[in-house]
């Protein structure tokens, strides 16, 4: 059946379910961890930033877009059904509730837990006399100068607010008995917590025994010390507010002649984007609230009315206090036996194929990978895609001396890569000054896959050695996120691969690739193929199935496809660990439907296709989610595991130790619902398993 036809069949709104709303049950499970009474109080603070910090982004990506389109008086309904007016209002209805338990947790269970384990969150009414004066001489030499208060009256317009930065609304009465509103940025050039044990006493060390540590957040000892900033006035009262602004980067790139300089413009208007989101304290007064919800140009409908701290984001500096015993046990990525056996990384590879499954083996090997290629006096030239490397990379480090060493070094760095492409501008330029051949990506195309490819003269001729991914080429986020790593040599892979550099540093129009499945050109019917081949073996009588990892599935089309496979008896297991708009267990829809996400320790990452294939199973890596945009206007690479050894092992471990978990697995229902997969006699947490199963295999178990 074609794409339209299915669509003709299942583009039901009840089939599926809201693309927003599916994200916000996806923080939901974040906040869920948080709540988890077995967890110990420092993960729990973890939990509570990344729920906050996931909840800015969704607001000024997703919110912002929604609120363009109302603007734009868009009346037309996605595929579920929904108008913009009415999307916002059911995101509004359901978020609200969750920020009411989240600053419950925080102030009636995480702050006396902290409490109890000698981490003390104070007011200012809490401080000893000495701890009040050691503060106030430190606000005046520390934060004072950096503070600037801003009038707001007839002859001084209202001040510019920047996105996420936390305010304090002043209103100070003056000798005439005027009184008079005035902004003041809390600086986010400080930290949001102040340890007072540290500021009285700076040499202090730590002792895990007996640590004691005390905070006052920022904005209270600058509300104490408003007196300061305002001379020969009375301040009368204050109250903190945060803003968040719309900050999707829109470009018009087919009349940019210069990318990176249209890409740098638009940074800086980002800073600018309207306002999408108002954070209030509980008890600031109706005035000063519409002040500045006169000013700022929103409705009431756009505020957030908080009884408890704002921008929770914040507190991960928590996380970082050196108190392990407050936090889960820790764990030091492995090296695999293979990369120690044998000194030369292209020996080992030339071997065999090598799997690496990020966080549980280590990181090193790919670093290793670019760091002997840019030394090896025979290796001729690494081309490599870049998306998000971090602000230290010793990948990027590595390519620049293997320039600088006369290789031929090509890089795309994805300067469109959100909220990292100043990162990524920084080091395009490194590379173009070391004399690096740098592309910054394919008009209306995002460059989301993970290639390095290392040409390297042997005794034999010249081969080719390739590394693929699912995951970044960031040494910081392979430690927090579960990706799949691929090394081969195998031939018609390198050459797939090589042909996608020339498609992305050339002219090349290539259609058609040996191995590899390439966004936007093949991905979609490839992966359309295995699923309706499934589905037509399923009405042939024979045994069909189909089991996919992946971080979102959104795409209609295929949507459509698994329900079409789903009624021909195709059996379905799906791990979505965010968005999921496919209804899994709908009689006569997706009766053979199963959908499980997995929030843990870490953020699941790794995308696998599995289809059963006739007994010849088939296995792919990704690094495309089930999204149009992923299939349509990204360059992705989807690629084949035909390594026996490694295919079982992914099939037979992999994927069993993932559909098996019943601790940290949450059974997605028809009504959208997510509940925790009933419990067997013996627990399963996979990323436990994972964790333990690669310390067993490796005496190298504490190598960081």
């Amino acid at each position: 059946m074609s794409s339209k036809d299915l669509l003709k069949v299942y583009n039901q709104k009840e089939n599926f379910f809201n693309r927003d709303l599916s994200w916000i049950a996806f923080n939901k499970r974040v906040l869920e961890e948080a709540l988890n009474p077995d967890l110990p109080i420092l993960d729990k603070v973890k939990f509570v930033s990344i729920f906050s910090s996931n909840l800015d982004e969704f607001y000024m990506i997703r919110v912002s877009g929604i609120k363009e389109q109302i603007a734009a008086n868009v009346l037309e309904p996605t595929i579920d059904g929904l108008t913009p007016i009415e999307q916002l209002q059911k995101i509004e209805s359901t978020i609200k509730p969750m920020l009411n338990q989240l600053i419950d947790l925080w102030k009636n269970e995480i702050v006396p837990s902290l409490k109890e384990n000698n981490i003390h969150i104070c007011s200012i009414d809490d401080l000893t006399e000495s701890e009040l004066e050691a503060l106030q001489a430190h606000f005046r030499k520390e934060i004072f100068p950096v503070l600037t208060p801003l009038a707001f009256d007839p002859g001084r317009p209202f001040p510019y607010i920047s996105n996420l930065s936390l305010s304090l609304a002043v209103l100070v009465l003056n000798p005439k008995g005027e009184k008079h509103f005035a902004r003041v940025k809390v600086p986010s050039i400080l930290p949001r917590l102040l340890q007072i044990d540290t500021i009285i006493n700076p040499k202090k060390t730590t002792n895990n025994g007996n640590y004691c540590a005390k905070f006052i957040w920022l904005g209270d000892l600058i509300k104490a010390n408003l007196p300061l900033l305002f001379p020969k006035m009375e301040v009368i009262e204050a109250h903190r507010f945060r803003i968040t602004r719309d900050t999707d980067i829109e470009l018009q790139e087919d009349e940019a002649d210069d990318l990176l300089r249209v890409i740098e413009e638009n940074i800086r208007q980002r800073r600018f984007g309207s306002v999408v989101r108002l954070e209030v304290e509980k008890d600031m007064p109706d005035f000063m609230l519409e002040t500045l919800i006169e000013n700022l140009q929103i409705k009431q409908s756009d505020v957030h009315i908080l009884d408890g701290p704002l921008a929770l984001s914040d507190t991960m500096q928590l996380y970082n206090l050196p108190l392990h015993q407050l936090k889960e046990k820790p764990f030091y990525p492995v090296i695999p036996k293979v990369f120690e056996e044998e000194e030369d990384i292209f020996s080992v590879i030339r071997n065999k194929d090598i799997l690496i499954h990020h966080p549980f083996d280590s990181f090193i090997p790919i670093i290793d990978f670019i760091k002997h290629a840019s030394k090896d006096p025979d290796v001729l030239a690494i081309k490599q895609t870049l998306y998000r490397v971090g602000s230290n990379s010793p990948v990027v480090k590595y390519l620049i001396e293997a320039a600088e060493r006369g290789k031929q070094v090509a890089v795309l760095v994805e300067l469109k890569a959100r909220f990292d492409e100043e990162n990524n501008i920084y080091w395009a330029r490194e590379l173009e000054k070391a004399g690096a051949h740098v592309v910054y990506g394919l008009v209306g195309l995002k460059t989301h896959s993970k290639m390095t490819l290392v040409v390297r003269r042997e005794y034999d001729g010249v081969k080719r050695y390739v590394h693929l991914a699912t995951g970044n080429y960031n040494a910081t986020s392979a430690k927090l996120y579960t990706d799949l790593g691929y090394f081969t040599t195998n031939e018609d892979i390198c050459s797939d691969v090589s042909d996608v550099f020339n498609f992305l540093t050339g002219y090349s129009k290539q259609t058609e690739f040996k191995k590899l499945w390439v966004a936007p050109i093949t991905l979609r019917n490839k992966l359309m193929f295995y699923i309706q081949q499934e589905t037509e073996n399923a009405r042939a009588g024979e045994e069909a199935k189909i089991i996919m990892k992946v971080n979102s599935l959104v795409d209609p089309v295929i949507i459509s496809a698994l329900y079409e496979a789903s009624n021909a008896g195709v059996k379905i297991q799906l791990i979505v660990r965010g968005i999921c708009c496919l209804i899994p267990g709908k009689p006569e829809l997706s009766g053979n439907i199963s959908v499980i996400s997995i929030v843990g320790r870490y953020l699941e990452h790794s995308r696998i296709f599995y289809f059963y294939n006739k007994g010849e199973e088939a296995v792919f890596f990704s690094s495309a989610d089930v999204m149009q945009r992923n299939l349509d206007r990204r360059v992705e690479v989807t690629f084949p595991i035909e390594d026996k050894r490694i295919k079982d092992y992914v099939i037979n471990t992999i994927l069993r130790v993932y559909l098996k978990d019943n601790t940290k697995a949450r059974l997605l229902s028809p009504d959208m619902n997510y509940s925790f997969v009933a419990q067997e006699l013996k627990k399963m947490n996979s990323q436990e398993w994972f964790m333990k199963h690669a310390s067993k295999k490796s005496k190298f178990s504490k190598n960081k």
